[in-house]
């Protein structure tokens, strides 16, 4: 069987001005990327984000995402992901549908349990134990699910109480968006092998914080694993399903041992590790690319997102590498 083709998109959910974002929608666009996702924060800078780890983002996700798709023609737009917590199940779906219908079918749906304990703090909500969470994401799937067919919606479990309507509108996209789940737990990987069209591999981020703890997790060993449990889950419908990783930790160089050794060092793991972990991507832009054929050939990564602030310096390798 043929490799899946790559296709690359940028993480961005910052602009200080509407012109600014609708550039970067558009050259992000014209750079080649296939999507503009955003991520789903709400904490602004202040206490939490100093003592709790919490990047402040400057843009809620889905008036970004509508001001993307209005700014462009091909440019997909999407989510990494949504936390199901910040969101009423019935409104989300809803808003999906309308967004996959207004941008002519190029929405990608992330979905997530959640996992950033200082934010769900800020913001007066509880945050369940991740068992309690990773059953409401299941639920929330099957809604959203029920919400893009045909028949009169009727869910109705331990956290999803959704009834007696037919959802509309009718999304573009058949039988519906692209399903995206994102996660680095064995349960959420599991559940994504079962029910998504694309995984977004993440770190095990149990803590509640971006930490050593977290991006260890996701070693080239542990990664080896991680795709395991997606197998399990997906078992014969695992070739239908894309895999995406981020690109975390970039850099176009010709001393890698130098730019990866700053991350090492924080990070607390051996050079090798680093250079050789699936969220790093260090080299020249043939090294890069030498990279990313191996790790598609080992993993199955054939979707990569690179942050906003890489998205021009990583654009060689889009070039040489979209679609093939």
């Amino acid at each position: 069987m043929s490799p899946r083709p790559f296709r690359f998109a940028v993480q961005s959910s910052s602009a200080t001005s509407a012109t600014e974002w609708r550039e970067r929608a558009r050259k992000a666009e014209d750079l080649g990327y296939s999507s503009l996702l955003v991520a789903d924060h709400y904490v602004g800078p202040g206490t939490i984000a100093k003592t709790r780890g919490v990047s402040p983002q400057v843009l809620a996700p889905w008036v970004a995402m509508a001001i993307a798709a209005a700014s462009t023609s091909t440019l997909r737009v999407g989510s990494r992901v949504l936390c199901i917590d910040y969101h009423h199940p019935a409104v989300l779906a809803k808003e999906a549908a309308s967004l996959d219908l207004l941008s002519d079918g190029r929405l990608e749906l992330g979905l997530g349990a959640g996992w950033t304990i200082g934010e769900y703090e800020a913001m007066g909500l509880t945050m369940d134990p991740a068992p309690v969470r990773i059953a409401r994401l299941e639920e929330v799937i099957r809604l959203v699910k029920a919400h893009f067919g045909d028949e009169e919606i009727d869910v109705r479990g331990d956290h999803v109480h959704v009834f007696g309507y037919h959802g509309t509108p009718s999304p573009v996209q058949k039988p519906h968006p692209p399903l995206i789940i994102g996660g680095g737990s064995p349960k959420v990987l599991r559940l994504a092998g079962r029910e998504a069209d694309i995984v977004s591999f993440n770190f095990n981020n149990r803590a509640g914080v971006i930490g050593a703890e977290g991006v260890t997790s996701s070693t080239a060993d542990n990664m080896d694993q991680k795709v395991s449990w997606v197998r399990e889950g997906a078992g014969d419908r695992f070739d239908r399903i894309e895999l995406e990783i981020g690109a975390y930790f970039t850099a176009v160089t010709d001393d890698i041992d130098t730019a990866a050794g700053g991350l090492a060092k924080m990070f607390g793991l051996p050079l090798e590790e680093i250079k050789d972990h699936p969220n790093a991507y260090y080299g020249t832009v043939e090294q890069i690319c030498e990279t990313l054929e191996t790790r598609r050939a080992r993993y199955g990564f054939s979707y990569v997102t690179v942050s906003d602030r890489n998205m021009e310096m990583f654009a060689p390798v889009v070039a040489r590498l979209a679609g093939h």
